[in-house]
């Protein structure tokens, strides 16, 4: 057989700022794994949890006095009530809204048919190629969010896509929020650590898009956890009130490690994540009526012999697809998580373990996808490579969920016409129209000939991500701001900052 030509990878495909792709438009049915029968069990147990267990909020007086005035059973600090009209309380929330960006080609639609994808949460530590791992910083920090906003591949910025270590923690939300709202034009999170940090949020977003804009409109949105099992604390409950008072988003999920913070049960776990993310719904819509709510799913299996967790195994990914079924049954926006690992570096146990978590992700119907890319070490680190490897990924995902063109165009039957039986359909008309969209063609992925592959230097995909992700940094373009209103941020954060001393921890 004669040895094909050998041909150089075409490495000029631009790398610069991302055109406009703000969210997927999904036409790929939601695969559903729950039958009327197990659905009617699941349901019950949710109930039984609101009704009789009931869920701690404490250490917040005003959520106290919420939950009182509107009818709630308070006894000390649990909450029951009655679980139709918890039920209809997060009927309120909308199933769908959008998250107004700077930019309004990128704003994002949550909820229905659409998904957005954002990077990691979170993650204390940074590794990359050559500087390998680290504590984060603000330069690391600030280069993470460059690479997020210039993806055409992630949706969203979030926030602490790592923390900056080197930044006091009082001061840190003002910083990182700050640069999400001018290294980037794209939407994200705000803080919610304290509920001081949350109203800063919640401030400069009224500076970055104007009063009248976020009267109408969902700007900023927080992400929260509960503290299971079965405790709402004062960092999730004024969150919600911050952010849905002003009648802005809120992301509530129960981070569940089933063993730990929940049975060893997937439908156990299921039901109290349910359990404890609808009385946070229905509590937002006491607070204010209608206020954007994201009900999420972080569940996640643990080796029983070392507490260690562990992701992309079976139980975590079965939850998803329940979960999504069980949201789009109560009639909420869902986020799961997405690219999870417990890998130290972006090895064969990152890629099947981040491909299984993000495939039940993608297919369970989530809205709004955290640690999308770019998660390594069970969360605590950032992976600089493993951010655009995943991306690149999410490309693919994104075709996906597109679901399959019958077009006229897609059945090409003039190219039958065109092409005599044997022949072939390289050159043919309908090829030239669509030789350029036709496939997804991950920017990573190396399918040429050995011979091409060595005399490029024999790289594996990290080297490449590597190459990648530095190319991308040197053509970044800072997205261009009002000045006065970049002028404003600057003034509030400078007076904040005097006003917060320094801190640490």
């Amino acid at each position: 057989m004669a040895r094909r030509a050998r041909t150089r990878r075409d490495t000029s495909r631009p790398i610069g700022v991302a055109p406009p792709s703000p969210f997927v438009q999904r036409n790929l049915p939601f695969f559903d794994v729950i039958d009327e029968e197990t659905f009617v069990r699941l349901e019950a147990q949710v109930d039984w949890l609101i009704e009789s267990v009931g869920i701690e909020f404490r250490d917040d007086p005003e959520a106290h006095r919420i939950w009182k005035e509107a009818g709630a059973d308070i006894q000390e600090t649990r909450v029951r009530a009655d679980a139709q009209w918890i039920r209809a309380l997060c009927r309120k929330a909308p199933s769908e809204f959008t998250q107004i960006a700077r930019n309004p080609d990128r704003s994002v639609r949550i909820g229905g048919m659409n998904q957005v994808f954002a990077p990691i949460y979170g993650a204390p530590f940074v590794r990359d190629l050559k500087g390998g791992r680290r504590y984060g910083d603000m330069e690391a920090f600030e280069k993470l969010v460059k690479l997020a906003y210039m993806h055409p591949n992630l949706h969203h910025t979030g926030l602490v896509i790592c923390e900056p270590c080197d930044v006091p923690v009082s001061h840190r939300h003002l910083d990182m929020v700050y640069a999400h709202m001018t290294l980037s034009d794209k939407p994200h999170l705000g803080a919610i650590t304290e509920m001081s940090r949350a109203q800063d949020s919640v401030d400069m977003a009224e500076i970055l898009h104007g009063r009248e804009v976020m009267d109408e409109n969902c700007v900023i949105m927080g992400n929260v956890n509960t503290n299971s099992p079965l405790l709402v604390d004062k960092v999730v409950s004024q969150a919600i009130q911050v952010y849905c008072g002003r009648g802005q988003g809120i992301v509530v999920v129960p981070f569940i490690l089933s063993g730990a913070m929940g049975p060893v049960s997937t439908a156990a776990s299921v039901t109290q994540a349910m359990a404890e993310a609808m009385m946070c719904c229905a509590f937002a819509q006491l607070v204010r009526p209608g206020a954007p709510f994201v009900l999420g799913n972080f569940l996640s299996s643990m080796s029983l012999k070392s507490g260690a967790p562990t992701f992309g195994m079976p139980e975590p990914l079965l939850s998803n697809y329940a979960i999504g079924q069980m949201a789009r049954r109560v009639g909420l926006p869902l986020r799961c998580g997405g690219s999870l690992t417990a890998s130290k570096i972006e090895d064969a146990q990152a890629a099947y373990e981040s491909a299984d978590s993000m495939q039940s992700t993608a297919l369970a119907g989530a809205h709004f996808v955290l640690h999308a890319a770019g998660w390594l070490e069970g969360g605590l680190c950032t992976g600089f490579e493993k951010l655009v490897m995943d991306a690149d990924r999410l490309g693919g995902y994104q075709k996906l969920l597109g679901g399959l063109d019958a077009s006229d165009e897609a059945l090409a039957r003039d190219a039958y016409d065109e092409v005599e039986p044997a022949g072939h359909f390289l050159g043919c008309a309908h090829t030239m129209r669509n030789y350029q969209t036709a496939f997804y063609e991950p920017a990573l992925s190396d399918s040429e000939n050995v011979e091409s592959w060595e005399e490029g230097g024999s790289k594996d995909m990290r080297a490449r991500a590597y190459d990648r992700w530095n190319a991308m940094l040197n053509t970044y373009e800072q997205p261009a701001i009002d000045e006065a209103t970049h002028e404003a941020l600057r003034d509030y954060i400078a007076r904040r900052k005097r006003e917060i001393p320094e801190a640490w921890y």
